[in-house]
């Protein structure tokens, strides 16, 4: 046999062996059981609960139950000014005890959030609150406190008070945040007998009688000595001049009549004028139009 034809068998030889080695490594890794996936780390550190909003607040809202949510929170990040539940914090629970405790407290949530929760409810949004966002005391601001009235007022709007009694509030039956027309009553210039009585703003708001903001639950009726509403920055001077000439009354809308903006009435019946006439003892009432 001559050498080149046993260099060639030689090197066929070691290539046969070194192929049959790579086989059986390759039958051997995929015969061997499968390594378990590394555990994700668990989350041990105490935790506590911090009110958020559930959604979006802006500016001038309302909290309610509605919108506000209890959210887990490390506690060693809670900030000293965030609004917490008043448990202790504890280890993150697992399991079926993390199930558990997470139904006890969606039950205790749906019945009304907490005392915190429900302190809450009423409070004005001073600044816009995100969805998520910590609620804190500086963000807020509740009846009773400084700046409350022009955190309420809408921009463009004023608050105007006005002296009011049982009969001309309608007998105590207007509440904060309903809608009234304000009328004005006076004598006329040219009749001692005579009385004008005129509209001089419809549909505005009323924001609080005496200092009451919001009504006790299930009250019908307030009787006060002043009503605050809310009146268009260009109707400020029509509301004072209605208070200088005479008597103001209100007269209130109804819940189904409360749409559209609030202003001065419309010219048309701006210029037409109710006169009550007084003649031998009896009294007769015609409009005049100027």
């Amino acid at each position: 046999m001559s050498p080149i034809r046993i260099v060639i068998l030689a090197v066929a030889a070691v290539a046969a062996i070194g192929l049959a080695l790579v086989v059986r490594g390759m039958a051997s890794r995929d015969n061997s059981p499968a390594q378990p996936a590394a555990a994700a780390p668990v989350d041990t550190r105490p935790m506590t609960r911090v009110l958020v909003a559930k959604v979006d607040v802006p500016v001038g809202s309302s909290l309610s139950p509605a919108n506000m949510s209890w959210q887990s929170w490390p506690a060693d990040a809670v900030n000293p000014l965030f609004i917490t539940d008043g448990s202790a914090p504890a280890p993150k629970p697992t399991g079926a005890a993390a199930a558990a405790e997470t139904a006890q407290r969606t039950a205790g949530d749906l019945m009304g959030g907490g005392e915190a929760m429900q302190a809450l409810s009423g409070a004005i949004a001073r600044v816009p609150i995100l969805a998520g966002e910590p609620i804190t005391s500086q963000k807020i601001v509740r009846g009773g406190e400084g700046g409350y009235m022009s955190v309420v007022l809408q921009p463009g709007y004023r608050a105007m008070s006005v002296p009011v009694n049982a009969e001309t509030a309608v007998g105590g039956f207007i509440l904060p945040g309903d809608r009234v027309d304000v009328i004005t009553s006076r004598q006329a210039r040219d009749s001692d007998n005579g009385f004008i009585s005129e509209t001089v703003l419809r549909n505005v708001r009323v924001l609080a009688i005496d200092q009451t903001t919001e009504p006790a639950k299930d009250s019908r009726t307030i009787v006060g000595a002043v009503v605050t509403l809310e009146i268009p920055q260009g109707d400020i001077e029509v509301m004072a001049r209605a208070k200088a000439q005479g008597n103001v009354v209100l007269a209130l809308h109804s819940y189904a009549d409360i749409g559209g903006s609030a202003g001065r009435a419309s010219p048309a019946a701006a210029e037409t004028r109710s006169v009550r006439i007084f003649r031998a003892g009896q009294a007769s009432e015609i409009e005049v139009s100027r």
